[in-house]
């Protein structure tokens, strides 16, 4: 007769279906989006998808590979929403806007970006970023300067977004909190040392970092307009 399995075994019952690569990134999107990095072991991975290392070694190399593919498929949804044939400025804020958004949800690609630039999926987003530029009539001594600065830019502010809400999450100050919390001590200031920060108290209570994000790429376009 077969022996009972043991109480407490954490062992999940094997999946009989077949296991896609497509589901094993998805689970992986969805583990990093709960837990961030560390959330992401293949132990745990193969616990969710009830299944064993082979099954999962057999479509990723490795967590490190894992975790690219997955950051892969965050930009792949980004240059799927892009309209072919709209106009280049719109076109712009539409990948700036839609890569911010994309790490807003899944702040734990800013940082595989950063680790791999060569990715599949980054270099299509600097070759769409690249084609507009030139749709533009920015000149190609200045195009790579232009994609770097820009891409540059929604990175940096998006990561940052990110971090402040990582940070936020760690205790009970919400960001209209934290905000006003700031603007506070900003309105506290000597208005005769500082007096741009004073005067802007206000604002930074009542901003919308999206917003102010797509403002940011609104300069951007009126400053490579000088380039033409």
């Amino acid at each position: 007769m077969a022996k009972e399995a043991a109480k407490g075994s954490t062992r999940a019952p094997r999946r009989t279906d077949s296991l896609s690569r497509e589901l094993i990134i998805q689970t992986a999107i969805e583990m990093l989006d709960a837990g961030g990095e560390k959330a992401l072991t293949l132990r745990a991975l193969t616990l969710r998808l009830s299944t064993g290392y082979g099954a999962i070694y057999h479509h990723v190399a490795d967590k490190g590979d894992l975790l690219a593919t997955a950051a892969d498929e965050v930009i792949a949804g980004v240059l799927s929403g892009v309209v072919a044939d709209a106009d280049p400025r719109t076109a712009l804020r539409h990948l700036a806007l839609g890569l911010f958004d994309a790490i807003d949800a899944h702040p734990w690609a800013a940082t595989e970006f950063s680790r791999q630039p060569w990715r599949p999926a980054l270099l299509d987003f600097y070759e769409g970023i690249g084609r507009l530029l030139d749709d533009l009539g920015v000149p190609e001594k200045a195009r790579f300067d232009a994609a770097g600065t820009l891409v540059n830019y929604v990175l940096g502010v998006a990561a940052q977004n990110a971090a402040n809400a990582r940070l936020r999450s760690g205790t009970d100050t919400d960001r209209e909190t934290f905000l006003k919390n700031a603007a506070a001590q900003w309105a506290q200031i000597d208005p005769a040392r500082y007096p741009f920060v004073h005067a802007a108290a206000t604002q930074l209570a009542e901003h919308d970092d999206r917003e102010q994000f797509l403002v940011g790429v609104d300069i951007f376009l009126v400053g490579i307009s000088a380039l033409r």
